[in-house]
């Protein structure tokens, strides 16, 4: 059997990796258009900013020592221009000139392309992407010669991690962003940290503003926003997002949607004996059922092992390729943001209902030096529990939580089901209620009914209901809502009746600073049958989603108590 990859890296690398444990006497080639087949992608940023010295470090493998040790022919410099389904063959560019190659099965990894948008001056030479060694080391070589101001454009993943890397080589750093904030995915109450973080740095953000033109001349690029700023720029990295590069495979019949291809379970495309993976696929989303593109290493890799699988075993071995969960991570300074599952745009879009839970627990015991805290959300089916989605940030400790998480949504455990995890526990490295565990709790008091919440967005909406702050009164001088009533929790039980008389038959909402005061306030006062509900992850959370306008919604001054 002949085995064709077009492809190398993630997926490409793992299939024909696979294909040749399972197969000793397969013929696998793999055709890859650039000059590297197995490199670090995700370590690019790093070699931007000097933390990985040599650029050979990223090199992973060559066509020599995969020859050598799986007996692979890599073709370098070999770009698939055109597949004929019927005659099994596909057409590359080389060097040489064009080839024909027969194949018995093929394996699509094309990956994508940077987006080019439309913008003026674009193909200016000081604008750079980064996703290729080459891209990095040409950055980092401008950085070396002496570059001193740097624009991105875009501040996803990889633009934050470019903007960081850049920043930390010494040059002055702006980041230009569409969206209303960086880490578009990120929820926004997490995107106010991210933007805090970059601040420290000494990054500036530009957030929900387009640039609208590149205009050079000897001296420098200018970046021209939308709203009129001017960005001088020595480097200018575009990282707007990327498109699939499958036109060759859309000419061959191969169905596409939004130019990405779409593959079943086991990777078949819809042409026979034409599977494909990464970041050129569609994958449907665990939680929505969306199909979209998943441009992840971890999710790639494996799907191209289990494409050899099912080249080479068939529905009788094969295992299923999974759903994405879209589970990523990301450094900003010294912060680290994760997430997995869906956010609430997504939800929203699919129309699936869900309650959001915040909760601010430290990484480890309060007690041992270093304590710091764990800024968790979760979406939740409010009616059963379903984990749709988490997403976490804090200096330390949050990948664990949401790998946690992530694998508890894969075996389809409820967020209530996190009670009962047995997770690690020592006074350096977690709590004896660890932060996954408090999740489960909250969450169980969610879907029981024992806790009823509201959220930071309703605490501008001028509902007609008393906002009971049942911080200390030290807490509540520092910044409150506008006519909150401040009873201490712990005064609560004595002054019942102040209560009443405030309240004057309306709902009450109250909050402390992360939840726990009032969760207990809340059941004292369900208990004296009060139509109550507590703020989601308290002040806390209404200062992180409010960012830098929260002094618009808290006051000092107008004190009840």
């Amino acid at each position: 059997m002949r085995i064709i990859v077009v492809g190398g890296v993630a997926a490409g690398m793992s299939a024909a990796a696979r294909a040749r444990r399972l197969d000793e006497s397969a013929e696998i080639i793999v055709l890859e258009r650039g000059s590297e087949v197995s490199f670090a992608n995700c370590g690019l940023p790093y070699h931007l900013s000097g933390e990985i010295a040599e650029a050979e470090d990223l090199l992973l493998h060559t066509p020599a020592s995969l020859r050598a040790a799986l007996d692979l022919d890599v073709r370098l410099r070999h770009g698939v221009i055109g597949i004929d389904p019927d005659a099994k063959t596909v057409t590359a560019t080389t060097p040489d000139g064009a080839v024909e190659i027969p194949y018995d099965a093929l394996i699509l990894t094309p990956g994508a392309a940077a987006l080019h948008p439309p913008l003026p001056g674009l193909d200016s030479a000081r604008v750079r992407t980064l996703r290729t060694v080459g891209d990095a080391v040409a950055l980092r070589e401008q950085v070396t010669a002496g570059a001193r101001r740097a624009v991105v454009l875009g501040a996803g993943f990889i633009g934050v991690e470019a903007a960081e890397a850049l920043r930390a080589a010494g040059l002055s750093v702006d980041v230009v962003e569409l969206a209303p904030h960086a880490l578009p995915p990120l929820e926004r109450e997490l995107a106010t940290l991210v933007h805090d973080e970059l601040g420290a740095l000494g990054i500036t953000v530009h957030a929900g503003v387009a640039a609208e033109s590149i205009e050079s001349d000897d001296a420098a690029d200018h970046v021209r926003l939308a709203d009129g700023t001017v960005l001088d720029a020595d480097i200018v990295v575009l990282s707007v997002g990327v498109r699939p590069d499958t036109a060759f495979a859309a000419d061959a019949g191969i169905e596409t949607l939004r130019e990405a291809m779409i593959v079943d379970d086991r990777g078949r495309t819809s042409v026979a004996d034409v599977w494909a993976a990464g970041d050129a696929t569609v994958s449907i989303d665990a939680v929505t059922g969306v199909a979209r593109p998943v441009a992840l290493a971890g999710p790639a890799n494996r799907a191209g092992r289990l494409i050899a699988d099912d080249i080479l075993g068939g529905d009788t071995t094969a295992r299923r390729i999974p759903a994405a969960l879209g589970t990523a991570i990301v450094r900003v300074g010294s912060l680290t943001v994760a997430m997995t599952g869906a956010n609430r745009r997504s939800l929203d879009d699919a129309q699936i209902p869900y309650e959001t839970i915040h909760l601010h627990p430290n990484q480890h015991a309060g007690y041992f030096p270093g304590a710091a805290p764990v800024h968790l959300l979760a979406h939740i089916d409010p009616a059963d529990g379903r984990i749709l989605g988490a997403q976490a940030a804090g200096v330390e400790g949050i990948d664990k939580r949401i790998d946690v998480i992530a694998t508890a949504m894969r075996g389809d455990l409820r967020a209530p089901d996190l009670i009962d995890l047995d997770l690690s526990y020592s006074p350096p490295y977690g709590s004896a209620k660890d932060a996954v565990n408090m999740l489960g709790m909250v969450a169980e008091n969610v879907v029981t009914g024992r806790l009823r919440l509201w959220h930071a967005a309703d605490a501008v909406d001028g509902s007609d209901a008393l906002i009971l702050d049942v911080r200390t009164r030290a807490e509540f001088a520092t910044g409150h809502l506008p006519g909150a009533l401040n009873i201490p929790h712990t005064d609560l039980r004595e002054r019942i009746d102040d209560v009443r008389d405030a309240a004057d038959g309306r709902p009450v909402r109250v909050l402390c600073a992360a939840g726990v005061r009032s969760h207990i306030a809340h059941r004292v006062l369900v208990a004296h049958g009060f139509d109550s509900t507590s703020l989601s992850g308290g002040t806390r959370t209404l200062r992180q989603w409010f960012g830098d306008a929260v002094d618009d919604v808290l006051v000092t001054e107008g004190v009840l108590a």
